[in-house]
């Protein structure tokens, strides 16, 4: 198997709607909102076997000093894959120099990020206001 990590923007909402779902993730329910979110990041970086999308990440940024990752996710069959961390090291191709790089990480996914190089951000309380329910 043989992943292409990619940056193009013309990925089928249907292959994006497909992957949300088999993640379990909210945003799918607002297919048409998920979309432009993603094209409208930043960056954008997907993983492909063949034409099957397996992975996905953006970007929010002011494009010179902070970086926010809103999302990242790989379809559970290919996750352990190493699709996550080529996809974070496409992000760092673009991102690795900026004074902060931030993301909002669940119980499941620390570990993860932990060894990728991310840290707990000190003594600091995530918050949001949230109109899911994956967490």
């Amino acid at each position: 198997m043989e992943i292409n990590i990619s940056e193009r923007r013309d990925i089928p909402l249907e292959k994006i709607i497909s992957l949300y779902k088999a993640n379990a993730w909210s945003s799918a329910k607002k297919p048409q909102a998920l979309h432009q979110a993603l094209l409208h990041s930043h960056s954008l970086v997907s993983a492909w076997d063949q034409n099957k999308l397996v992975g996905l990440g953006n970007a929010i940024s002011d494009g010179h000093l902070v970086v926010y990752y809103p999302h990242l996710l790989v379809h559970p069959d290919y996750q352990g894959k190493g699709i996550g961390r080529k996809i974070l090291a496409k992000m760092q191709e673009k991102y690795g120099g900026f004074h902060m790089q931030m993301l909002t990480a669940d119980q499941k996914a620390i570990e993860f990020y932990q060894k990728i190089g991310f840290e707990r951000a000190g003594d600091t309380t995530p918050m949001w206001i949230y109109n899911g329910n994956e967490h």
